[in-house]
Order: structure tokens, then C-alpha cells, then sequence
């Protein structure tokens, strides 16, 4: 079978090194999107696929956009078979869908109908959901709407931040992935419709959507840290300087103090602060400029009032 592999980031790495080693599967070309300048000093930075693609020796291509007519014509010369998408980035035109013999198929990460989107990973951890999961799918002109071929559920344990569920659903991804195609490369697959009245939509973050509200529950900011680590991260500002928070945990416990108040910071005690309802001690964290730190090293170093006041802005 000839394809083409569409995917950008981390996630897509381990399902385009899957289907590499499956003997019968030709990987005519990669693609995936156009380098980056990124940090301080706006270095040229390929995207992970790119970079395991090279590895591999596959040819590697990196359109503007997919679905110009030129790029069209040039993918319509390979002769393929399928195109493979994981994490691409850029929706696909009608065209493109149409043009494969098996058509598209793309590697979801969750049990889709719900968490339809670009941030499903995070969206399951923030929602305190205790199981998510993969999905193959036949793609459409929808946003994850085609038809569903096969699924599989993974436990969303209570350690994991979202770093750690997206490895973990990008091994199961890959191995899903590895056995629809094999299937599909024996006509031994069958395809089911998406029940719509059970569908949900996640929007794509941006860094700005890791500031915390202190407004919220203490157990909904836990889940909101653990979702945002390792990216965008969760953030807030302490006498206008920023602080990343990494690990926190709710408290049973309140205080008639203000959401975002601080109730202790003392080295053996930790660093809580009063919430919208209930505790949150904070237990890893990163003042600007400084290493990533326990809450206990950090109040060695930093001498924090009690009643303090986290911030929403510098």
C-alpha cells in the first residue's frame, strides 16, 4: 500500500515510525508543516515529524497550504493509495479527500464523538474525566466527524498531566493506527457513523489560556494544572512577576479569604492559597527568570507575606 503521511508535532512521531517499519505499507512522502523561528533567538526549528522523517530517509514536503492547486497536482503524480493524518494542522480539501483510492484516514486523540478538536488531550484531564482514548476514522469534509473504524480506551490515571497522557495515547495511537491499516490492506474493516447528539468540540490554546483563575474550585485548578503541563502552562503573577505553577493539589478546607489570597507560605507547611471554594497548595513551580522548584525550596529563597494577593497581570 502507497501513502502519503500528513503530521506535525510529538504526538504523530511514534505512528510515522510504526507504519515505516510495516512491510506492507510504502511511505511515498511526508508531510507536514513549514519550519518555525522559535525562542529567544528565533532559531529555524523543524517540527518533530520533519525531523524523524529525515531520520528515515523519507522525502519530506512542507507546503504553505495543502491545498493549493500546484501541490494538488504534484501528491495526484505519486499514484498513492492513502493519506494518513496525525496532527497535520491544516484541514484538508474535498479534493485532496477524494483523491486517495482508500480516501483518508485519521488517528484521533480521543473516543470521538467527543473532544472533537485540536486540544482533546488537555480538554479530558481539565474536564476530570477518568478514561479517554484513540480513534481511527475514515475523514470527511467535517472537523472529526467521518467515520469511526476502530477505538480504544485508555485510563487516564491520577499522576498524569497532560505530558504523560499524550505519550501514552501516542503509543496506543500508533499501534491503532498500524493494525486499521493492516486491516484495511486486507478489505477487513468495517466503518460506523459518529453519533452526533454526544459530540463536543475543544478550541486550540494558546499560551494566554494558561493564566488561573482563582475565581474556580480548588479541584477544578487541579485538573487545570495538570492540563496545562507541560504546554501552554498554567500561570499566574506574584507583585507583577510571572510564576508557572507545575503541581498542585486541593485541600479540604476555606477560608474567608479572597479567591487568590495566600493562607500559608511557610517552607515545611507549603505554599496554599484560598480558591473560588476550598485550598490549593501549590507544589512545583518557576518564578520568572528563575529553575523549575519545590514550593518548599522556593520559600527558603522567597519571603512571602501571608494575604498576599496572586494576580491576573503584570
Amino acid at each position: 500500500m502507497k501513502l502519503i503521511f500528513a503530521g506535525t508535532p510529538d504526538f504523530a512521531v511514534l505512528s510515522l515510525r510504526k507504519l515505516y517499519n510495516n512491510d506492507q505499507i510504502e511511505i511515498k512522502a511526508v508531510i507536514t508543516q513549514p519550519d518555525r523561528r522559535q525562542g529567544r533567538g528565533k532559531k529555524v526549528q523543524y517540527p518533530p515529524v520533519k525531523k524523524e522523517a529525515l531520520n528515515l530517509e523519507l522525502k519530506v514536503m512542507q507546503p504553505q497550504n495543502i491545498n493549493d492547486d500546484d501541490f494538488i497536482r504534484e501528491i495526484e503524480k505519486m499514484g498513492i493509495d492513502l493519506i494518513v493524518v496525525v496532527a497535520y494542522g491544516q484541514i484538508l480539501s474535498k479534493k485532496i479527500l477524494n483523491m486517495p483510492h482508500y480516501g483518508c484516514i485519521n488517528l484521533h486523540a480521543s473516543l470521538l464523538p467527543v473532544y472533537r478538536g485540536s486540544s482533546p488531550i488537555q480538554q479530558a484531564i481539565m474536564d476530570g474525566r477518568k478514561k479517554t482514548g484513540v480513534t481511527t476514522m475514515f475523514m470527511d469534509k467535517g472537523l472529526d466527524t467521518g467515520d469511526i473504524i476502530y477505538q480504544k480506551e485508555v485510563e487516564i490515571k491520577r499522576n498524569y498531566n497532560a505530558g504523560d497522557l499524550h505519550d501514552r495515547l501516542a503509543q496506543i495511537g500508533a499501534d491503532l493506527l498500524d493494525k486499521t491499516l493492516t486491516d484495511l490492506s486486507r478489505n477487513d474493516l468495517t466503518r460506523r457513523k459518529q453519533n452526533e447528539s454526544k459530540a463536543s468540540y475543544t478550541n486550540k490554546l494558546s499560551k494566554e489560556d494558561g493564566l488561573i483563575d482563582w475565581e474556580k474550585t480548588n479541584q477544578k485548578l487541579y485538573y487545570f494544572v495538570k492540563a496545562m503541563n507541560p504546554w501552554p502552562g498554567s500561570f499566574t503573577y506574584l507583585n507583577g512577576q510571572l510564576l508557572k505553577i507545575f503541581e498542585a493539589e486541593p485541600i479540604k478546607r476555606n477560608t474567608d479569604k479572597k479567591p487568590g489570597s495566600i493562607v500559608e507560605a511557610d517552607p515545611k507547611k507549603g505554599l496554599i492559597v484560598q480558591t473560588g471554594r476550598g485550598l490549593l497548595k501549590l507544589n512545583k513551580l518557576q518564578l520568572a527568570g528563575r529553575k523549575k522548584m519545590s514550593s518548599s525550596d522556593f520559600l527558603r529563597g522567597n519571603k512571602i507575606e501571608q494575604d498576599i494577593k496572586f494576580e491576573d497581570k503584570e
